[in-house]
């Protein structure tokens, strides 16, 4: 079983939640319990590549996924495709100047580093870890005001940092690989931050909306209908690794490579979470095939 490394791009506010909450957020983002890190669960996941699979092949999406009832009978079998969960890799983050940054940390991108090399992918070397209020950039970088990095409420002083620019242009091209203008623009974006600065953004730095509900006889808020979601914002980056089982159901026998050209392609879009009539949870899938 070989694993692949796959992408997750949000075009919207993106909400995968976990229905508990401990403060003033009715509806918080799922995270992951030792890191507090937000994730996308690899269930969550699951479900949308296989509705996406079925819309083109129904024997493709059993296959992959396995079938949709289960009764215990001698046609029931596990899907061929494992899928793990998406962890952050990229956060955006207002930024004073540039408008926005897309921020990472050191313990995220070792991560990202080692799943890399588990994918038999080439991995260049990790750049330095940024100092206590400090925060490394590319060359060029369109974020800097006089050597500082403003984020939120946070000045960091910035510096460049020759190894963190492969590493830039490597996320650039996963996630944009025909759209140059879009890796150029990721890439003078692009900033490595210290990983409890990190830690407090990835908590207070995602989109937190009010949600009500409107009584149809008074045409005001129905009572109790008003609550809090927690989003991840457009344009945040999640990676995780998926693979396909060597046990592929016998009657439909393709290539495993044939399977896994049978997720999505890059222009494809995926709905994620349960806010698809409000426009949230649009995110593509890279990771599959490749665009034709």
């Amino acid at each position: 079983m070989q694993a692949k490394l796959f992408h997750l791009h949000a075009l919207s506010a993106l909400h995968c939640g976990t229905g508990q909450s401990v403060g003033v957020v009715d509806l918080p983002i799922a995270r992951a319990r030792a890191t507090n890190l937000p994730i996308v669960p690899g269930s969550s996941l699951r479900g949308a590549l296989r509705e996406w699979v079925a819309n083109a092949s129904p024997k493709d999406a059993e296959t992959l996924f396995g079938p949709k009832s289960i009764s215990g009978d001698h046609d029931s079998f596990a899907g061929a495709l494992s899928i793990g969960d998406a962890h952050l890799l990229v956060l955006p983050v207002r930024c004073l100047a540039g408008i926005v940054s897309y921020v990472t940390a050191p313990y995220i991108l070792r991560r990202y580093a080692r799943d890399l090399k588990r994918t038999s992918a080439a991995s260049s070397e990790l750049p330095r870890k940024p100092g206590e209020g400090e925060a490394l950039v590319t060359r060029e970088s369109e974020n800097l005001i006089k050597g500082k990095l403003v984020l939120e409420d946070l000045d960091l002083t910035a510096r460049e940092d020759a190894a963190l620019e492969p590493w830039a242009k490597r996320i650039a091209r996963a996630v944009h690989p025909d759209d140059s203008e879009s890796q150029k623009d990721f890439v003078v974006r692009f900033a490595l931050l210290p990983d409890t600065i990190m830690d407090f953004l990835a908590e207070t730095a995602t989109e937190i909306r009010a949600r009500i509900a409107i009584d149809h006889d008074s045409g005001t808020v129905r009572e109790g209908a008003l609550w809090y979601e927690e989003n991840l914002p457009a344009e945040t980056l999640l990676w995780g690794t998926y693979a396909m089982s060597s046990s592929i159901k016998h009657d439909n026998p393709r290539f495993e490579s044939e399977y896994m050209d049978a997720l999505p392609d890059p222009d494809s879009l995926l709905q994620l979470g349960g806010k698809a009539g409000i426009g949230r949870g649009l995110v593509r899938f890279l990771g599959g095939k490749a665009k034709q």
